[in-house]
């Protein structure tokens, strides 16, 4: 059992005094990955209450029209947002591996380039998802009565969206030089003034989706500042952010693309999958929006677990392939894969039997109860597939081949989900049809990603290349 108090309190002290993160090639693989991994598990569970918040507040404060436009947003912003989220991805897997080769020039200069990067990526995503928003909408088949309500949260979501692009690339900087414990710190502050603010303007102001909107662009643009003035101030300057040095070296770019790239577009596509699946969703009427919408929102509370171990497993897989510490590599990706499925399939397990009541806490229409139980029981005991997939692509995106996971995901959980929701809703017009496209991509995916670990020679990856 690890003592959280005794392990913060060390790991502060190391931070402080040393390098601003951990060195994941050195003693315990699986107490390394353990503590690596608790911090983000955290950190993921504060960020959920950006969403819970959200939902929360608007199911009951407002009415179900709102609560609607709030829940089934999820697809339609990781569309714009995930293809930069992915590249960002990418840049810490590059800076992962010059941190553990010890190489504090390439370390320094990868920084620099991905917060340039993030800058101009943020500027770009405001331009876009203002833009296309309303037609993005209409192509989702949005109710009239909800249109109105998701044209007014997404406005304020998009003007601020640069707040969301430059965390997640703060964060991953961070993550990549083993630092997973002051993002913590950070998100439990923005999380308390996220959920204040929402009180605030929603139940307060009465300001409706509006109010939710710009609680969520605040509470993050501050957990954005915190990391700034975290970064700026490190001791060691070759990982210490300086606008002076913030610079475009093709070198480290080309790298940070040909690693991002591949996740960049996996996300934006895979999103059009699920905008394909929302729409049909949406077809079925506002309690199956707001059903789904509350499953969604418990989805991110289940899956933390999930999230934290594939979001561990490029960090540790490419420090260690950085140091040449191939055993490792290897011993670490396989305690990652089975831990992560374990958890995945114990947690499928309760939230099968506990949906019900789960449900009830974000929607009291008991219409939109019922459609909300009947995706919950379909996908929940298929969880251990999901999270196979999930580990076993961070072990590629780690060893750098993020090739492997792009083509996996887009076939499957974005071309496989099209056709068959495409086909199968017409053959069979009920709510259960569009559920089901969740189980059978997550199967086709993990065969191909067992195929890929036993098949490739992903530990001399970086090596050969």
């Amino acid at each position: 059992m690890i003592n959280l108090q005794k392990y913060f309190h060390t790991r502060s002290n190391h931070a402080h005094n040393h390098a601003p993160g951990v060195d994941l090639t050195k003693d315990s693989i699986v107490k390394g990955i353990i503590q690596f991994a608790i911090p983000l598990f955290l950190g993921q569970l504060l960020q959920q209450f950006y969403n819970m918040a959200d939902a929360w507040v608007v199911g009951n404060f407002a009415d179900n029209d709102a609560f609607a436009a709030v829940s089934s947003g999820g697809s339609l912003t990781f569309l714009i947002i995930g293809f930069f989220n992915g590249i960002a991805i990418g840049g810490g897997v590059i800076i992962s591996r010059y941190f553990g080769a010890k190489d504090r020039e390439m370390v320094e200069k990868s920084i620099h380039t991905n917060f340039l990067f993030g800058i101009l990526a943020s500027v770009l995503a405001t331009v876009v998802g203002l833009a296309f928003i309303p037609g993005l909408l209409e192509l989702m088949k949005t109710p009239d009565s909800v249109m109105p309500h998701s044209l007014a949260y997404f406005r304020i979501y998009f003007a601020g969206v640069s707040t969301v692009i430059l965390y997640n690339i703060c964060m991953s900087i961070m993550r990549a030089l083993g630092d997973s414990l002051h993002p913590l710190y950070y998100l439990i502050l923005s999380s308390l003034v996220n959920v204040a603010l929402d009180l605030l303007f929603v139940a307060g102001f009465q300001w409706g989706v509006r109010g939710a909107a710009l609680a969520t662009v605040i509470a993050q643009g501050l957990s954005v500042l915190l990391c700034l003035v975290r970064m700026c101030r490190e001791e060691d300057e070759s990982v210490r952010l300086d606008f002076r040095k913030l610079h475009f070296y093709r070198d480290v770019m080309a790298q940070v693309i040909g690693q991002g790239l591949p996740t960049g577009i996996q996300n934006a596509v895979i999103s059009v999958g699920n905008i394909v699946i929302q729409s049909n969703i949406n077809a079925f009427g506002a309690y199956a929006i707001s059903g789904h919408g509350a499953y969604a929102k418990i989805e991110g509370f289940v899956f933390l677990p999930i999230m934290s171990m594939s979001m561990v497993l490029p960090t540790f897989i490419s420090q260690n392939l950085g140091a040449g510490e191939y055993g490792r590599a290897k011993k670490g990706a396989a305690f990652g894969i089975l831990s992560g499925m374990v958890l995945a399939e114990l947690i499928g397990v309760v939230f099968y039997f506990w949906a019900p009541y789960a449900l009830r806490f974000f929607v009291s229409a008991e219409d939109a109860v019922q459609y909300g139980i009947i995706h919950s029981r379909v996908v929940a005991p298929f969880f251990f597939l999901l999270a196979f997939s999930h580990c076993a692509a961070g072990v590629m995106r780690g060893c750098g081949k993020a090739f492997v996971p792009m083509v996996t995901m887009l076939l499957f959980w974005c071309g496989v989900r099209i056709i068959y929701v495409t086909l199968a809703v017409k053959e069979f017009p009920v709510f259960q049809t569009v559920s089901w496209a969740y189980p059978l991509t997550w199967t086709l995916s993990s065969i191909t990603f067992l195929a890929a670990l036993f098949k490739l020679d992903w530990v001399h990856a970086f090596e050969k290349r």
